[in-house]
């Protein structure tokens, strides 16, 4: 019996079906909070019997009777930037504490797999590896901090004993082949603007884009990843960093961007404190650009992501990132076809 948290969430939408493929005889207890309860029935239906869904919230005791829950898929949390901390550490902190706790009380647990994220990093300057995590870093904002004081409880519970994996991911976005997601953040943020513009196009830079990273992977690769991983025993007790070993620079993305939207961009230099001052202070700009002013730290990120555990684990399953800039033109197609996905996640 698998546990699942963050069904039917971007991710773990497409990686249940996944898993439970993998093995004909599994079946799942996914807790869903009531008000997602609707879409997890409708997303489920398909899977029949093999799926039992019982409402419930991981800010809250887990309280499940079950002794034969093998496997726990924790993907549960709030993805939002300009998240407040009380209500990241009651989710992100706090929720993940009652997974650990949960995962203590099952005689039979095998392992758990734990959805982290490259971001624990924080604003670390230099090379971030899968083993590092407390490194004296500072973050851009409360979902990272929540993140890494929720990654440094698995970590934890590792050392006295936990049969755990990790798995950080760093941006997100769709899928690499039909470009679909059901959210728009991140560099959507950016295509957005530019696609609401003419042919010459605006956009704002910060300094050193022609150093600073921009890492970026779509969500089949996540998926496959994940999934290829959450079968092996090897992986048992290893930290994997999903994502893009050679990420393009933010200069190089911006002009993959011109050349997906058919856009010529005219770039606008701008410190990174006028950039976010601008949109969080004077009226209108945020309307007019809607791109959150938490979303501008990331395109001047100083930490590049080692991924020598997940290219070397992974490399000889077939699996690897596929290049930003050959898909891009999938994820503009995606966004002109669907103005009516929003920034909005599951929380």
């Amino acid at each position: 019996m698998i546990f699942f948290t963050g069904y039917p969430g971007f991710l773990g939408s497409e990686l249940l079906p996944r898993i439970l493929r993998r093995d004909p005889e599994a079946r799942a207890i996914c807790l869903v909070q009531p008000k997602f309860m609707p879409l997890a029935r409708e997303r489920a239906a398909s899977l029949g019997d093999r799926v039992e869904l019982i409402e419930g919230d991981i800010t809250a005791p887990i309280r499940i009777d079950r002794d034969d829950i093998v496997q726990i898929y924790h993907l549960a949390a709030i993805y939002d930037l300009s998240v407040r901390r009380e209500a990241g550490v009651r989710v992100n902190v706090e929720g993940t504490k009652h997974v650990l706790e949960f995962a203590k009380s099952l005689p039979g647990l095998q392992r758990l797999h734990y959805i982290s994220t490259c971001y624990v990093s924080g604003r670390y300057p230099g090379t971030f590896t899968e083993d590092d995590l407390e490194k004296g870093q500072t973050f851009n904002n409360y979902y990272e901090e929540t993140k890494y004081l929720a990654e440094v409880e698995v970590r934890h519970a590792m050392k006295e004993g936990l049969r755990a994996t990790i798995y950080r991911p760093s941006v997100v976005v769709g899928d690499s082949q039909s470009g679909a997601t059901q959210k728009y953040d991140g560099p959507y943020f950016v295509m957005q603007w530019i696609l609401r513009q003419p042919r010459i196009a605006f956009l704002p830079v910060l300094g050193g884009a022609k150093r600073y990273t921009f890492n970026v992977v779509p969500r089949d690769f996540i998926i496959d990843a994940i999934e290829a991983l959450s079968g092996s025993a090897s992986s048992i007790g290893k930290t994997y960093h999903l994502a893009d070993p050679d990420p393009m620079t933010i200069d190089e993305t911006i002009a993959a961007v011109a050349s997906a939207t058919g856009h010529t961009i005219v770039r606008i230099p701008l410190a990174k404190w006028m950039a976010k001052g601008a949109l969080d202070y004077v009226p209108g700009v945020y309307r007019l650009m809607r791109i959150p002013s938490a979303a501008v730290d990331y395109f001047a990120q100083p930490t590049r992501y080692d991924a020598t555990n997940a290219t070397r684990d992974l490399g000889p399953l077939g699996i690897r990132v596929p290049r930003f800039r050959e898909y891009l033109p999938r994820l503009v197609e995606f966004v002109r076809a669907h103005p009516e996905v929003s920034a909005s996640g599951m929380s």
